[in-house]
């Protein structure tokens, strides 16, 4: 049984390395949609960062993005659902890293826009961040969909499992950078529980779906999807986990195998 609906995370996995989609990934996506097969795209990236993607891998369906916390309407242009954390659940948060981590420095991604604190900006040139900066507690101002924090000088799967251990009751903890910069999203909002709610909207069951991931917060949606692929560049979690490895994202891994599927 060929799937009845491909879930694709973006970066490191439909993507080159340079942010490109590439023809060959472009012509399976066209032909996918010619022969009515959902593609949702399931990334950590929030809406923002989406815009200059519409165009080259199709700008219609659906997106999951900041890691299932926001679904967005890609023909109508607009968020279609948003599952955000409590301002509550944000400042109790994060009173504990700071109190137990110190150092740890905080970003919010709300529907308004980027917010960031003073010493978030340390590791990123302040001159391409045209976004509030003020502390935590200040930028509370609209709804928020993820919690960025990171620290300096720890590793980063370290610094993931030690959040995790202290918050992780309170709010969905993953990882997907290179360095010590964890991902918060409201309790039990990953890629995939956004997914399956999704999938019930189209009587879509979990064994008819087939997902690409790379990074830890793509585990849940491997986890949870019938069929899984692992890039060959992913993450060793990644790759453990996945039932299938796919070729990397710079040999157009997703396409090479949904050709495959499906017989293009």
């Amino acid at each position: 049984m060929k799937p009845r609906l491909v879930a694709t995370d973006l970066d490191g996995t439909l993507l080159h390395s340079d942010g490109t989609v590439t023809p060959r990934t472009r012509e399976v996506l066209a032909e996918l949609d010619r022969r009515g097969v959902p593609v949702v795209y399931v990334t950590g990236r929030p809406v923002r960062w989406m815009d200059a993607l519409w165009e080259t891998v199709g700008g219609h369906g659906l997106a999951i993005c900041s890691n299932g916390a926001v679904v967005y309407d890609v023909g109508a242009r607009g968020i279609r659902s948003v599952r955000p954390i409590p301002a509550e659940t944000v400042l109790e948060v994060g009173e504990l890293l700071r109190r137990d981590l110190p150092g740890t420095a905080y970003a919010l991604e709300k529907t308004t826009g980027f917010g960031v604190e003073p010493e978030f900006t340390r590791r990123h040139d302040r001159k391409h961040m045209e976004v509030p900066v003020a502390p935590l507690e200040d930028l509370l101002d609209g709804t928020v969909v993820k919690v960025l924090a990171q620290i300096e000088d720890v590793d980063p799967e370290v610094y993931w499992r030690q959040v995790e251990a202290l918050v992780g009751d309170r709010v969905t903890v993953t990882w997907s950078s290179e360095w010590a910069m964890v991902e918060l999203s409201a309790f039990d909002v990953t890629k995939a529980s956004t997914l399956a709610l999704v999938c019930d909207e189209f009587a879509i069951d979990a064994a008819d779906v087939v997902a690409f991931g790379d990074m830890p917060n793509d585990l849940a949606l491997l986890e949870w999807a019938g069929t899984s692929y692992a890039m060959t560049n992913a993450h060793p979690l990644v790759r453990e986990l996945a039932d299938h490895l796919a070729p990397a994202n710079d040999d157009d891994g997703v396409a090479s195998v949904l050709s495959d599927l499906f017989g293009l």
